[in-house]
């Protein structure tokens, strides 16, 4: 992913109905540059409530679109063949990787239409990596809707401060997204001093979130919210708010050309993420790359906008839910859990039950009542669905060509049994 001290920040897109959670600056703690004080800090309200967010990742990498967004490391650091045979065969003897700049011409680039396509797909919040092997995005983002904000950010270790605060105060971000934090430790980027800052005496100090990229002592153990590594999802239930930062593009987060259907990740399988990924605590982070010209390639628009589709109809199970008591069902393969008051929502990846009754294990105990209703979202219309318990309890499905979401279907659960939620 983003590289050196790349530090990027949030092009917030407030589409939801979320509100944020304003505190009183006189009211608030004060935080000491200590990761223990700033660890204190309860997690703002929105960004758990959101859930889904986009991350973007757009530079002069784009121009060559081969291989990787880490094209200039890969072909001069790492001597790569693949990348030497690439210019070799495309470009002149003495071709400089800064020489693609002039190619990076953003033509046809639309911040509207970008925005138009983040809202379809149902995403809450946008990241655009700012800074990546020494390309600074600037500019291209002034001119926004819906809340959406041009970024920028990287310098070296005697500016980096001034910069992230100028950036802080010029265009007010919910999120700091930072990264490359092998390069360095936390106390030589001065990055708790940092964050004092954000959170005491910056203008987005209320509200603000940072991830866990702060040096090379802190992933996994300090921020707002942890990433872990790239594409980091546990599959069961995690202490602390993280995110699974992934892409669409199975092998780059950057745009390339010699990508192949096969390459891009199915709107099921970015569904199931989705729902493994929320019911287990956790928010996504789904990146895709844009190209050289400014556009999103037809098969990332495609799956955004399928996610979204799916969202439409399912969000209920998604945006603002907690984890409950179990994350997967232990009965059927493909079913992940999470609730939200009453209401267990039970996310069903596969439709391969014998005579459309699907059995479930986990949920037995909220069915001891035969009040439990159960109804399938999309198909609120149809009326509960029929049930019995034996081994387990056993949902009779609606007749599959009368259901309105195509990929995953989420079953309902009211009970009048305990809270459900952890």
């Amino acid at each position: 992913m983003a590289s050196f001290v790349t530090i990027t920040y949030i092009l917030t897109l407030i589409v939801s109905n979320f509100a944020t959670s304003i505190i009183s600056k006189s009211d608030a703690p004060k935080y000491e540059p200590n990761w223990e004080s700033l660890d204190s800090r309860p997690l703002p309200s929105w960004y758990d409530e959101a859930k889904v967010g986009i991350f973007i990742h757009w530079g002069v990498f784009s121009v060559p679109s081969f291989g990787s967004e880490w094209f200039w490391s890969l072909w001069k650091d790492q001597k790569n063949e693949k990348y030497i045979d690439f210019m070799k065969n495309n470009y002149p003897e003495h071709f400089t990787y800064q020489e693609f700049a002039k190619d990076f011409t953003a033509e046809f680039f639309d911040a509207k239409e970008w925005a138009d396509i983040f809202v379809k797909s149902g995403a809450k919040y946008v990241v655009l990596t700012s800074k990546h092997h020494g390309d600074t995005l600037c500019g291209l983002l002034n001119t926004h809707i819906a809340g959406i904000r041009k970024t920028l950010g990287h310098i070296e270790i005697l500016l980096i401060i001034p910069e992230m605060k100028e950036l802080v105060e010029t265009y007010k971000p919910d999120i700091l997204w930072s990264d490359g934090e092998w390069e360095a430790t936390a106390s030589y980027w001065n990055s708790t001093e940092f964050l004092a800052w954000l959170y005491n005496d910056s203008p987005v100090g209320e509200y603000v979130i940072v991830n866990d990229r702060w040096g090379r002592d802190t992933l996994c153990r300090h921020g707002d919210f942890f990433t872990c590594n790239d594409r980091y999802n546990p599959g069961i239930l995690q202490s602390h708010k993280w995110e699974n930062a992934m892409t669409i593009d199975i092998a780059s987060w950057g745009f390339r050309r010699e990508a192949k259907l096969a390459d891009y990740y199915t709107p099921l399988d970015l569904i199931s993420q989705i729902a493994s990924t929320v019911s287990c605590g956790g928010n996504i982070l789904i990146n895709v790359g844009p190209t050289k010209e400014g556009t999103i390639s037809p098969i990332l628009e495609e799956r955004l906008l399928q996610i979204g589709e799916w969202l439409s109809i399912n969000g209920e199970a998604i945006y603002g839910t907690t984890p409950w008591t179990a994350q997967n069902d232990t009965l059927t393969w493909g079913v992940w859990y999470t609730s939200k008051g009453s209401a267990v929502y039970a996310i069903v990846l596969h439709w391969t039950w014998y005579a459309n009754t699907l059995p479930l294990s986990s949920v037995m105990g909220l069915f001891d009542d035969r009040n439990t209703k159960v109804t399938m979202l999309g198909n609120e219309d149809d009326g509960n669905l029929e049930w019995f318990l034996s081994d387990a309890v056993y949902i009779k499905f609606p007749d599959k060509s009368t259901v309105k979401s195509e990929w995953a279907w989420v079953l309902k659960i009211e009970s009048n049994s305990a809270d459900n939620d952890v």
